[in-house]
């Protein structure tokens, strides 16, 4: 078969859609990736310190120059009705991004990473008005930062050569090396690339500076980390969480992963503290544990640093459990041993008697509150999905999505039970819009344990008829689906082009306690795939709306993976699927990929030491049953499922002539990211299905 010439213009495609919905729909319409594309997006929440105000970024999609752009808004929590208020994106800043807000100590100014003088630098914004100022002035982006809570000192986290003297020679080495004609690279030890980006001998490093009167960096500022061979914060996923100021700002403990030669294979991160101001050797906290220690933070009295600790080496997907050290004496105990919870972030209360964390809960992430001394665990919201948050004072506010609803921020006061909605984020721009409902569901699974899962009906579904059916199976694998909201996976963009949708948290989920999330590991193709098959069964026979013989299975990473898996061992389970970045051979996929400690820990050793465990779930050791339609779609940046993975995907449907198309993005990661692409990505998605599930 040959390949089909798939390239259609975002313009083309956002008026054919447009002129669809315009006519066939007066009064409600489905839910449309064009209008995913141009929903704002709200983040950050940062409440002041005497709990009256939050300051948070919001995110706008510039469809024309193909970008997001965030900018930062604050609500008056005090007023009967909240009005949000735009700070940022003023005449002078109308091309830089502003975000990462960060509150004064006196709560008179906010912090904030902006591009606006055309390089991400630190700026401060006085709350009772006036015009913003530059705090630093590198010659490098700043990646993250913190302010001392006594203000007279900032630490920032810049990439730069570890050997430089000073923050301009890195600059002017990648300058000198982008006038180079040759080309060629050499490495001696691994990662030569990580995620999407090529080794070039630049790290993250922990910097801090003197605030001077006017709140301005020193010119020159020290590094803190520098000394070692890590990154701070980490790549690719680290933030300012990485690190923390004492209470007295002195000193700075941030967690950091050594390389040496074992960074590839290593999940053995340490918390180090070294004085603010520079001038001593970083110090170990952590040495005792092998695993991954981060996330430290001090409790207001700067007595205790609580982190968070894994306590299995070389697992990533390990239980985060929460520390809490003895300053004055280095003893640590385990807070909360018996909740079977993962956290993934930790805030103090102003009395420190409270650790407030957010974690995967059962097809929800809730935000829970852990007393210090009992280590007794409340759950402080529902149903939906919290993915930030922030607690000052007796005020707490939290951004909340949920199934059909992008994230929206609520209030509350600490003891009380009900949350107030801030944010009307989208409102207009959604009004005629009917989401498809949802509903989440429960059957024994593999081993006869209990699974949980979603299904989904189309947006204008009608009793007593059934519906196609987009079965889309979710990454990680040590994640979740849940009742959240998503702008790369939406249900809600298949329900609103008339299809139903199920997704399953099969074993490997996060949130349904330790031990089911280890249950993947060494059995990628064998309960996960009971779970998928019951899960369809369980739902079908719930929900009499689910055409389940007329269904496309779809997904992306562990979820691609499983689609390859499916179409050689589920293989009359469905009339097509989409696959998005798919391991495809596990042996290629081992000495390929870059983060080793994953398939290592995965597939229980090096592919060298046990090579059997490797290939006892093989996609590629299948291919001769395959049958199924898919469409292979891939980013070309992605290193951690590298393209080749997708290529031979493709080559094997093609070889054998099993209908099939490949979708890639060269300027795209692991994630489809750009709008552009986005759309593309989508509606060719939504036409692949319609080809094979419309009757």
């Amino acid at each position: 078969m040959k390949i089909r010439n798939f390239v259609l213009s975002a313009a083309t495609i956002a008026l054919a859609s447009i002129g669809m919905s315009s006519s066939a729909f007066a009064d409600e319409r489905g839910f449309t990736v064009e209008d995913m594309l141009k929903m704002e997006r709200v983040a950050s929440p940062a409440v002041s310190p005497d709990g009256k105000l939050v300051v948070y970024a919001q995110r706008t999609t510039d469809l024309e120059k193909n970008r997001g752009r965030w900018d930062l808004w604050m609500i008056n929590l005090t007023e009967a009705k909240p009005t949000p208020q735009k700070l940022t994106n003023t005449n002078v800043d109308t091309e830089g991004n502003n975000s990462g807000p960060q509150w004064s100590a006196k709560g008179d100014a906010i912090y904030f990473v902006s591009s606006r003088s055309g390089s991400g630098q630190v700026w401060r914004l006085p709350v009772a008005g006036g015009v913003a100022h530059k705090v630093t002035d590198w010659p490098v982006d700043v990646e993250s930062f913190k302010v001392s809570p006594t203000e007279n000192r900032i630490a920032m986290a810049m990439e730069v050569f570890r050997d430089c003297a000073d923050l301009a020679c890195s600059k002017d080495r990648l300058e000198r090396r982008a006038k180079n004609k040759a080309s060629g690279k050499i490495h001696d030890k691994l990662f030569i690339r990580h995620w999407d980006t090529w080794a070039d001998g630049r790290r993250n490093v922990l910097f801090s500076a003197a605030l001077d009167t006017n709140h301005v960096a020193a010119k020159k500022p020290v590094s803190l980390s520098g000394s070692l061979e890590a990154d701070v914060h980490s790549k690719p996923d680290g933030d300012q969480e990485d690190y923390a100021f004492t209470p007295d700002g002195n000193n700075i403990v941030f967690s950091a992963r050594i390389a040496g030669k074992s960074e590839a294979w290593s999940t053995n991160f340490d918390l180090f503290k070294v004085p603010a101001a520079g001038g001593e050797a970083p110090e170990n906290l952590t040495a005792d544990n092998p695993a991954w220690d981060a996330k430290p933070t001090f409790s207001p009295d700067g007595n205790t640093l609580a982190y968070l600790a894994m306590k299995r080496p070389g697992f990533e997907a390990d239980r985060f459990q929460i520390m809490l050290m003895d300053v004055k004496t280095g003893k640590k105990r385990l807070l909360a041993d018996k909740w079977d919870r993962s956290a993934s972030n930790l805030t103090w209360s102003e009395d420190g008697k409270t650790l407030y964390t957010s974690a995967f809960d059962l097809g929800q992430l809730r935000l829970f509150a852990i007393d210090t001394t009992s280590g007794k665990v409340s759950a402080l919201t529902d149903k939906g999905a919290v993915s930030g948050y922030d607690v000052r004072a007796n005020t707490a506010v939290i951004a909340k999505a949920d199934l059909s609803s992008g994230a929206q921020l609520y209030q509350t006061s600490i003891g009380q039970t009900a949350w107030k909605q801030i944010t009307q984020v989208n409102k207009d721009v959604l009004a005629d819009v009917k989401f498809g409902e949802y509903e989440q569901f429960t059957f024994a699974g593999a081993k006869g344990e209990k699974v949980y899962g979603y299904a989904m009906k189309p947006w204008d579904a009608v009793e007593g008829k059934k519906y196609p059916v987009a079965f889309i199976v979710h990454g990680g694998p040590q994640s979740s689906f849940a009742n959240n909201w998503s702008y790369r996976w939406n249900p809600q963009t298949y329900a609103g082009s008339g299809y139903a949708v199920v997704f399953i948290d099969f074993h490997g989920s996060l949130g349904y306690g330790q031990a089911f999330t280890d249950s993947i590991s060494q059995d990628w193709g064998g309960k996960p795939l009971v779970d998928l098959k019951l899960g369809m069964a369980a739902a079908a026979k719930q929900f009499p709306w689910l055409d389940s013989q007329n269904a496309c299975a779809l997904g992306a990473s562990y979820g691609g993976y499983m689609m390859n898996w499916i179409a050689g061992n589920w293989s009359d389970g469905f009339k097509c699927i989409v696959n998005h970045a798919g391991v495809f051979d596990t042996r290629a996929m081992y000495y390929s990929t870059e983060e080793l400690w994953f398939n290592e820990w995965e597939n229980g050793g090096t592919y060298y030491d046990v090579p059997a465990k490797h290939e006892k779930f093989n996609p590629v050791s299948h291919v001769k049953k395959w049958k199924t339609p898919m469409l292979v779609t891939q980013g070309e940046m992605d290193f951690r499922i590298p393209s080749t993975q997708s290529f031979g995907a493709f080559t094997a449907l093609q070889r054998r002539g099993i209908e099939s198309q490949l979708l890639t993005f060269p300027d795209e990661n692991h994630h489809i990211l750009k709008p552009a692409n986005s759309l593309l990505w989508h509606h060719t998605v939504i036409n692949w299905m319609n080809r094979y599930l419309q009757k």
